[in-house]
């Protein structure tokens, strides 16, 4: 570990994150479950797989547009059972309050986590509930675990990345980070950026009816498409290609990325998934994608290789090549 202390670049999913998991988390919890490093565990139950999962939000602001931290709590555990090919089934719901919290946004949020369980068809089956003193947490903090079934014949895993394979994802990206950073820092915008914040399980049924040998489903959240691509490499022991020119990006992630000075593909997701299928399978896919709601921008945006091994590389729009690297913590605007 560099620093001594827990500093903000541990929470950013990008090399500091990295170094807190494997030197002090699986170093001393490592087991088979949790070794595999996926977005969830795969168990066997009773002769079935399921998959498990938990996760924490802690967003800033709690209300932003296009959701708030109640939606956004649903969305990220179903997405992360989805992304292990499992059907989500069922959600525990805990939450941190920071004395003084209004009830009328608790009850604004506990009615947007109650729309997302409708929406995405999984059920909040326990919870918990703890107050701390005013200045001792950050007005709401919720956890959640999930579980699901997982059909037989469905193995998917950041592990199963092949040379040959193609990369696609469902749509323009960083525009949940984005919409979170403006409304954070009071910037007035033209084009009002949304977060992208959906639940992926329905889109990732139709993936796999279509495909169930697909190897990799992974949503790029903390870190960005570049973070997420950057892990698979490393887990499957691949080189990856990314198209700059394919990319789906809105204009109006482009426009305030450049006026930030950041790059979109190291923007938080909440709603994108990258899919990795055989060259074969590519079409089949790719058309099933366009024809769901969360899916119309679908793209087919790299490909993976048996060179530069865990390394991700971008090909430019003017026909150069540049190497896309975890970052060790948050992007920073340009300051000058």
């Amino acid at each position: 570990m560099r620093n001594h202390f827990i500093t903000l670049d541990h929470g950013s999913g990008g090399e500091a994150s990295h170094e807190l998991v494997h030197d002090i988390f699986m170093s001393r919890l490592s087991n088979r479950f949790l070794n595999r490093m996926d977005d969830s565990a795969v168990l066997n139950l009773s002769g079935g797989n399921v998959a498990m999962t938990t996760d924490s939000y802690v967003v800033d602001p709690i209300f932003f547009p296009g959701g708030d931290i109640g939606s956004l709590a649903v969305h990220g555990t179903v997405n992360d059972l989805s992304m292990q090919g499992a059907v989500p089934l069922y959600l525990t719901l805990g939450l941190i309050l920071e004395e003084g919290f209004p009830l009328e946004d608790l009850a604004k949020i506990v009615d947007s986590v109650g729309q997302a369980c409708r929406e995405s068809g999984v059920m909040v089956v326990a919870g918990d509930t703890k107050v701390v003193p005013k200045g001792h947490a950050d007005k709401i903090f919720i956890n959640t675990a999930g579980i699901g079934s997982i059909p037989d014949g469905i193995d998917v895993s950041s592990c199963n990345g092949k040379p040959g394979d193609l990369i696609l994802i469902n749509g323009h990206i960083g525009e949940h980070g984005l919409a979170i950073l403006t409304r954070r820092q009071g910037l007035e915008l033209r084009s009002a950026l949304l977060s992208d914040s959906a639940p992926l399980n329905s889109l990732v049924g139709r993936i796999l009816d279509v495909c169930p040998q697909t190897h990799i489903l992974r949503d790029p959240t903390r870190g960005g498409v570049a973070t997420a691509l950057n892990e698979i490499a490393d887990q499957s022991g691949v080189g990856i290609h990314l198209f700059e020119d394919a990319l789906p990006i809105s204009r109006s992630v482009l426009a305030v990325s450049e006026i930030l000075g950041i790059d979109p593909l190291y923007v938080a997701n909440e709603g994108k998934c990258l899919v990795f299928v055989a060259k074969e399978d590519v079409k089949s896919v790719l058309r099933s994608m366009k024809k769901h709601p969360l899916g119309k921008k679908s793209a087919i945006v790299g490909e993976v290789t048996d060179q530069n091994i865990g390394k991700v590389l971008l090909k430019t729009k003017v026909g150069g090549t540049r190497i896309l690297p975890v970052l060790t913590g948050e992007q920073l605007p340009r300051i000058c």
